[in-house]
């Protein structure tokens, strides 16, 4: 798929998402019992019911070690969700940008601050490849099931790398795979936009990181995601799917941390 069909086809997964809200798993039924890959959101301080749309695959800000006055930047912010859990945690002091490629994202967003009241909270509109943020301006970047999504993860973590601070950085929540995907399930359209068909090799994903500069990279917490047959026999044979259980291979979260 060309890059500019997927970025189309993802932010038309994502804008359908707030007309079908708790569709989850990044807008599409794909995991197995009609459940979604996000986590518990609602007993951390700062949460937002209002911008939490369940697109996540983890929670980022438990392991971010924010801190008081820090300047945060949400990758894929949507309405807000990780952008107001954070700004909770920078105080006054601080300050919280959220990043989002899909207009109706960042206007659900801005009416979500603007009913809260926060002052230090900004959305930009922009894309992770070519972020409108300064060079070494932020001190933790966070990001939620979002960087699968980019169809060139090197130059993303590039982009991640310049932005940091010398000392600052990133903890990301994003899905990877052990061993290859059957081929349909990774040239479809509506897996890509439910982040399974652009995820890396876990392997590749983690090198990635570490050839944009960054150092003391570890993953902080995996677990295996389950997609229903159903789901997959959309774009697979059942011999396909037979094949693909079979071969031990997985679709992962993972929650990855790495230092500037």
């Amino acid at each position: 798929m060309e890059i500019t069909e997927i970025k189309k086809t993802v932010k038309k997964a994502y804008t359908k998402v707030l007309t079908e809200r708790g569709s989850g798993c990044c807008g599409t039924d794909c995991c197995s019992n009609g459940d979604n890959m996000a986590e518990d959101y609602t007993k951390l301080d700062g949460y937002v019911a209002d911008a939490d749309y369940g697109l996540g695959c983890g929670i980022p800000t438990e392991f971010a070690n924010i801190k008081e006055g820090d300047t945060v930047l949400d990758l894929g912010s949507g309405a807000g969700n990780d952008v107001f859990i954070a700004a909770k945690t920078v105080g006054v002091k601080g300050k919280v940008i959220g990043l989002d490629m899909t207009e109706a994202m960042i206007e659900k967003a801005n009416a979500n601050k603007d009913k809260l009241g926060i002052s230090n909270v900004v959305f930009r509109f922009g894309e992770i490849e070519e972020m409108p943020v300064e060079n070494d301006s932020v001190d933790v970047v966070l990001s939620n099931c979002v960087l699968n999504l980019v169809p060139d993860k090197s130059k993303a973590f590039g982009e991640i790398h310049r932005v940091l601070k010398n000392g600052g950085h990133f903890t990301i929540s994003d899905i990877v795979i052990s061993g290859d995907l059957p081929g349909n399930v990774k040239q479809a359209a509506e897996m890509y936009a439910g982040c399974v068909a652009g995820a890396m090799e876990k392997k590749d994903y983690i090198d990635a990181i570490k050839a944009a500069g960054f150092k003391e990279v570890k993953v902080l917490k995996e677990k295996t995601i389950e997609i229903s047959d159903e789901s997959m026999l959309k774009f697979v044979s059942d011999n396909e799917l037979k094949d693909y259980k079979d071969s031990g291979r997985k679709i992962l979260s993972i929650t990855v941390y790495g230092i500037k």
